[in-house]
């Protein structure tokens, strides 16, 4: 390496430091007028000539940094995001500059078994079976599609029919039954898989967006169930072991999508909300949501190997990878090596301090509920985890408030339609978020619900 490499590297690390030693002062979400210099600093065609390094990094900070969202600070509560811990950032910078392709073994022993390492611990937080297989993907997005489609695999295969071989054309139908509460991305999934939007039942959720198990289906042949551990509004669970009674009973595959309430499971105070999920088939979580590291990372497991492997493997002998390598394992061939920012976080955590993360987190989201409460605001939910819903009045009202709350910068927080109303939507997720943090974001709500009409 070049002294000049070295220098641009330090440089790199001071600019980085300072941009989160302000993190407290900067507005959360940035001035528009930010905004339009680094819009009006990009306008430009490519140049024709090579800049120096120095000058790269330079433009980046001048022009960038004035115009991020401070999502790595305490008081961003948007789409359950948490900030990345510091182990995981340094472990992200040391393995950006190792560049490892992590797709097998061969490609780098290192990033294998730190991603084996990472998973093999994961299973074991969220107490699913040793035996299942698991991948560190793209996000909780990605997760799905390999869950649901080693579901497919596997009850077309009970039903004689393979689809990696045969496709769909002819196939016995499957049967596709999921809350109407599920999240989004299922209903983006499904479809990738080759099952279109209006073959899906869905059924009735309560009142807390929880699968109502008394309005399952009747279901014969081969059956596909997806279940959520956290409403992504709400946070509730949906009930597991009476769905699991009726899946089994059916020969149906049951497929959890706990982008972030699969986290619960690593706490003893809210793992009961966990009860009867671990029995599922497959499951898809985010570790860039709860475990706070850099983006972007989502787990997929699967209780059966060989499922997930005939989904997702590569065909005939590639490169002479192994049967365990993530390239068969998942969509992605070329892959980011996941498994350091993963471990780095559980090792640096610990079990007792995931647990204890996740718990402050949500007593911060009951006790900024409770608040709200208090100050005469609508909580929509049952703050049961780590999400807050409140409306303030009207929708128009409540839109106005999370507008005024946004542009003022102080904290930010996303609207939602819950319930058949507007609504704010706050997600405490964050490892950074402090008590001062919370009471600095009530404040700021509050102010921001001020109005002659009030």
């Amino acid at each position: 390496m070049t002294d000049s490499t070295r220098t641009l590297l330090a440089d790199a690390a001071r600019r980085g430091a300072a941009y989160l030693e302000s993190l407290d002062g900067r507005p959360v979400f940035p001035h528009e007028a930010d905004v339009e210099r680094l819009r009006g600093a990009l306008a430009g065609e490519m140049p024709e000539a090579s800049a120096k390094d120095a000058e790269v990094l330079a433009f980046l900070d001048e022009y960038g940094t004035p115009a991020t969202v401070a999502s790595a600070g305490g008081r961003y509560f948007g789409f359950v995001t948490g900030g990345s811990l510091p182990a995981t950032l340094a472990a992200h910078v040391l393995a950006s500059a190792w560049d490892q392709n992590s797709f097998s073994y061969l490609s780098s022993p290192a990033a294998w078994l730190f991603g084996e390492t990472s998973l093999r611990w994961l299973k074991g937080v969220f107490g699913l079976p040793a035996q299942s297989a698991g991948a560190l993907v793209l996000g909780a997005t990605a997760a799905n599609f390999a869950g649901l489609a080693a579901a497919r695999h596997a009850v077309l295969r009970r039903a004689g029919w393979d689809v990696e071989e045969r496709g769909l054309r002819g196939s016995p139908e499957v049967t596709l039954v999921v809350g109407e509460e599920a999240h989004g991305t299922i209903f983006k999934v499904l479809p990738l898989l080759g099952f279109g939007r209006a073959h899906i039942q869905r059924v009735p959720a309560d009142a807390e967006g929880r699968l109502r198990a008394d309005r399952l289906p009747r279901i014969a042949g081969p059956t596909i169930a997806c279940i959520q551990a956290g409403n992504v509004n709400s946070g509730a669970f949906d009930p597991a072991p009476e769905i699991l009674r009726w899946a089994r009973a059916g020969g149906a595959w049951v497929h959890v999508d706990g982008a972030f309430g699969l986290w619960a499971a690593a706490s003893d105070r809210r793992r009961p909300l966990m009860a009867g999920f671990a029995d599922a088939d497959s499951w898809a979580t985010d570790a860039h949501k709860w475990l706070n590291v850099p983006y972007d990372c989502g787990v997929a497991f699967v209780r059966d190997p060989d499922a997930l492997r005939a989904a997702m493997s590569i065909s005939g002998d590639y490169l002479m990878i192994g049967s365990k390598d993530p390239i068969d394992l998942t969509t992605d061939g070329s892959r980011r090596a996941r498994g350091f920012d993963v471990w780095a976080a559980l090792q640096s955590l610990g079990r007792r301090g995931l647990a204890a993360l996740v718990d402050r987190n949500c007593d911060q989201a009951a006790w900024l509920g409770a608040e709200l409460k208090r100050a005469g605001f609508e909580v929509l939910n049952e703050v049961v985890l780590n999400q807050v819903v409140v409306a303030f009045s009207s929708d128009a009202r409540t839109k106005a408030t999370i507008g005024r709350l946004q542009k003022a910068g102080e904290c930010w927080c996303g609207g939602t339609r819950w319930r058949g109303r507007e609504a704010m939507r706050v997600s405490v997720s964050a490892w950074a978020t402090t008590q001062a943090d919370m009471e600095r974001t009530l404040r700021a709500i509050l102010a921001a619900a001020e109005s002659p009409g009030r």
